[in-house]
């Protein structure tokens, strides 16, 4: 009796360690994004959001009690550094599936690496078009794709600004070449005639050469692709050296973060850029979500932290569809994703080239006193928009 009640008791040990095991096994997405290296500002912005998000997935039951672990590499900006980290996730962390990518270069590494592994991977950010464009069926892409950026800005140029001229300036990425192209189409479009395209190194200190014959050709409208460092030392020169167009415009990216306005100072004032999200759009939760993260945080947040945190949201909603935690059926439950979140409704459609991939509307936003508003369309406006603008009132 007492070896039986001593087995007895050993299998309920047992039995209860293992129900307990099963309650902390963890569901492991990876989720890769620059935190080190020049995009950090950006990577750190998204990593925030969805530390918060997953705080409050956890919160809520996590993925159908079991709890979301998110997994983070930083791929600090370099396309090989993005693709050893996502094969790193796969091979060593078996998640169940990829999150992030925030540069269009690292993001096209990291999605061929997920599709070759049959792996899937919801882009966050990332923005060249040909990431949608393989007929990949493990990759999805949340945001819209740069060609899609001056979607409103097209509206504001044809309705307010009417210039007859442009340059494009763009840093020699994935996400400018591709962006500098597309807009060059949206201004033949439009019957723009863009007098020069110049494309620069990322990391430069010195664009006055540049800058100079920017101010030479004289164009209406100066149409700008940059990143954070760049965004600020574009502008602080185009004051320095008194480029006047009608309306600097930069292709989102560096032109929205908060840093933008820090570095570039009263050169960032009146600069006009295509933006994907504003805290004042009528999404369910969009101010929500904008007001904690000031409040956890200490600083603003704007598109970029909406996307990942969004991302974190579709990707809890997937898992918990999902019929098992195998690739192929968590990419099913992807597949089938229609549901709103701050940064706007996710379904994922085909149209053109592009598979898997969201579309939304794109906005235009302004530097106002030191503010970035929201000022085109307008029934959406958080502030009318400046313009004209004169640059020496700004500038003295």
């Amino acid at each position: 009796m007492k070896r039986t009640s001593i087995l007895l008791l050993a299998s309920l040990l047992l039995t209860s360690f293992a129900i307990q095991a099963a309650a902390q096994e963890t569901v492991k997405v990876g989720i890769i994004l620059p935190v080190t290296g020049d995009k950090a500002k950006f990577g750190e912005i998204e990593k925030k959001s969805f530390e918060m998000a997953l705080e409050e997935i956890n919160a809520a039951g996590g993925i159908n009690g079991k709890k979301l672990e998110f997994i983070f590499e930083d791929d600090t900006g370099r396309p090989d550094v993005a693709r050893s980290a996502a094969e790193k996730l796969i091979t060593k962390d078996k998640v169940v599936m990829l999150g992030g990518g925030y540069g269009s270069s690292e993001t096209f590494a990291i999605s061929g690496v997920a599709q070759q592994n049959r792996v899937p991977f919801l882009v966050a950010t990332g923005s060249d078009d040909k990431i949608t464009e393989q007929n990949w069926e493990y990759i999805f892409r949340l945001n819209p794709p740069v060609s899609e950026y001056p979607k409103a800005l097209e509206s504001f140029l044809t309705e307010v600004a009417k210039p007859k001229t442009a340059v494009i300036l763009y840093e020699n990425t994935n996400f400018g070449s591709s962006g500098s192209k597309e807009f060059e189409k949206t201004c033949e479009k439009l019957g723009i005639k863009v007098l020069m395209t110049e494309g620069y190194e990322h990391g430069g200190v010195d664009f006055k050469p540049i800058l100079v014959k920017v101010k030479q050709a004289n164009p209406d409208l100066v149409y700008m692709i940059s990143y954070l460092m760049d965004a600020s030392l574009l502008m602080r020169q185009s004051m320095e050296l008194r480029v006047t167009p009608k309306l600097f415009v930069g292709g989102a990216a560096g032109f929205t973060l908060p840093e933008f306005l820090k570095n570039a100072g009263k050169a960032s004032e009146g600069v006009f850029s295509a933006t994907l999200w504003y805290q004042t759009l009528p999404y369910p939760g969009a101010k929500d979500y904008y007001d904690k993260f000031m409040k956890k945080y200490g600083s603003e947040t704007e598109y970029h932290g909406a996307e990942g945190y969004a991302s974190a949201y579709v990707i809890a909603d997937a898992l918990k569809r999902a019929k098992s935690m195998t690739a192929a059926d968590v990419r099913e439950a992807l597949s089938k994703t229609d549901m709103m979140t701050v940064f706007g409704p996710v379904k994922f459609v085909s149209y053109d080239k592009k598979t898997n991939q969201n579309k939304l509307p794109t906005y235009l936003v302004q530097w106002i006193e030191g503010k970035l508003e929201l000022v085109w369309p307008k029934e959406v406006a958080s502030k009318p928009y400046l313009y004209p603008i004169d640059w020496e009132k700004i500038w003295k």
